[in-house]
């Protein structure tokens, strides 16, 4: 997922390691402003433990944001690395181009007995982006060869992220994203998203989901290949979706012959506390991608999803789905995410994360007498805190406010006190936590006082402009 560029942490005494140069001179980081480092350390983190990482002075950090939504399992698994080195014995690497080697046989087998419905068909690639940009070409040759080839567009929603390559970041619905890289793949279309907190009253409640439809119906249901959702909408902050909306949806796509995509590269593998978010909302998706946890990101790995049906026209005669990628179901990576499905299971952390959700949903709560505390929402591990000017008005803070508070500001003072998760403006301002699914109360404690001392902090900076 796309990050924002933080603001840069000074150095302590100006001092320079060997690694801070080579940093600063040939590492391009994604999603960053380079410039920030030009009198400032480039935060370098060598070692993690749990639900903490330490940078090269061995300062200790907790990793809020499970390392960008995907250390699910916590840091300093030996035992995944392990998996690696023992399939590396056996087998290094062999292509899925034509040929099959065991780990991954194994592991599709294993996520298809997980998946929701008849979701028994398992395509690796390397990550998210992959994932979902074989979904969009999976529904298209779908579609074709049962006589539809004019069904491609794909419905998504507005501020959702979908990934960075150019046919996923046409789903994207993020204008900043997407304007440095146009003209993209044509065919993406954007509805409201489900973020309610300045609804009015009176709005139906059912009314983001009524949105595709209509869009549907604009764009002619006949060339309408897929909608793409994810269960709990990452940009503009852990956005929930209302009770109803997925079944809604469901209802939807099925009337206009139209596929459902559900992007689970954050909400599976234990996230909001079942395996996969179309789990936890009940509805069937014909499509899931899925990646970051899938490993705990201990090796690089994503998967296309797809149900029997959708997999039915590739299984007769010369037909086969042109797409692939080198690394896809690499042996040691399907090694890897066996080992992290058995740690899920043996310590039953997702049933963890359902038992302490609430615990850490009330302390964000009980940050609410923070004047710049707005909304608070989310679902398992995965919620966020929306700031405000004003919680009575919800009157939200204008760009130049923005940049100021989120990148002159908290970026650096949260990580200064200890603590990564992530704040960004994708829509509004907002602070984003997502701890490994092994977070417990002394996690969630140390957190909040965090969270209480910097954001105190900056109404009082605030109060002074």
């Amino acid at each position: 997922m796309a990050t924002t560029p933080q603001t840069a942490t000074q150095a302590r005494g100006g001092e320079k390691s060997t690694l801070q140069e080579l940093a600063k001179r040939h590492l391009w980081m994604h999603f960053t402003r380079l410039s920030a480092y030009d009198d400032a350390a480039v935060p370098i983190l060598v070692r993690g433990e749990g639900c903490y990482v330490y940078d090269e002075r061995g300062k200790r950090y907790l990793d809020g944001l499970s390392a960008l939504f995907c250390v699910n399992a916590g840091h300093g698994r030996a035992e995944l690395g392990e998996a690696a080195a023992a399939q590396a014995k056996e087998l290094g690497f062999y292509s899925n181009w034509s040929y099959a080697h065991p780990p991954a046989i194994r592991l599709a087998a294993r996520i298809a007995e997980l998946a929701p419905g008849d979701l028994n068909r398992v395509f690796f690639t390397s990550g998210g982006s992959e994932a979902v940009e074989s979904a969009l070409k999976l529904c298209r040759a779908f579609h074709r060869m049962r006589g539809d080839g004019q069904r491609t567009k794909v419905i998504a929603r507005e501020v959702a992220y979908h990934g960075t390559t150019l046919g996923a970041l046409s789903a994207t619905g993020i204008p900043s994203l997407r304007a440095p890289f146009e003209p993209l793949t044509p065919g993406g279309c954007h509805v409201p998203n489900t973020g309610d907190y300045r609804w009015p009253a009176e709005r139906d409640p059912l009314w983001a989901a009524d949105a595709i439809e209509e869009r549907i119906l604009f764009e002619s249901p006949e060339t309408v290949s897929a909608v793409i959702l994810e269960p709990v909408q990452n940009a503009g902050g852990c956005l929930t979706p209302q009770d109803g909306y997925f079944a809604r949806v469901r209802e939807i796509c099925d009337r206009h012959g139209v596929l459902l995509i559900s992007d689970e590269v954050i909400c599976s593998w234990g996230r909001l506390g079942t395996y996969f978010g179309s789990q936890r909302y009940d509805y069937q998706p014909d499509v899931i991608t899925t990646a970051k946890g899938l490993t705990s990101a201990y090796a690089p790995m994503g998967a296309m999803i797809a149900s029997d049906r959708l997999a039915e026209p590739f299984l007769e005669g010369k037909s086969s789905f042109e797409h692939g990628f080198t690394f896809g179901g690499h042996p040691m990576s399907a090694a890897v995410a066996l080992a992290n499905l058995d740690i899920l299971e043996r310590e039953n952390l997702l049933g963890h994360v359902a038992g302490k959700e609430a615990q850490l949903r009330a302390m964000l709560e009980g940050l609410r007498d923070l004047p710049i505390v707005g909304d608070v929402r989310g679902a398992g591990y995965f919620q966020a805190i929306e700031l405000v000017k004003d919680p009575e008005t919800k009157k939200s803070f204008d760009d130049d406010e923005s940049e100021w508070l989120l990148r002159g500001y908290l970026s650096g003072a949260l990580y200064a006190q200890g603590l990564i998760c992530r704040t960004d403006d994708r829509g509004e301002p907002v602070i984003q936590l997502s701890p490994p699914l092994i977070a417990d109360s002394e996690q969630f404690e140390e957190i909040g006082a965090i969270l209480r001392t910097v954001l105190t902090e900056a109404c009082e900076r605030l109060a002074e402009c």
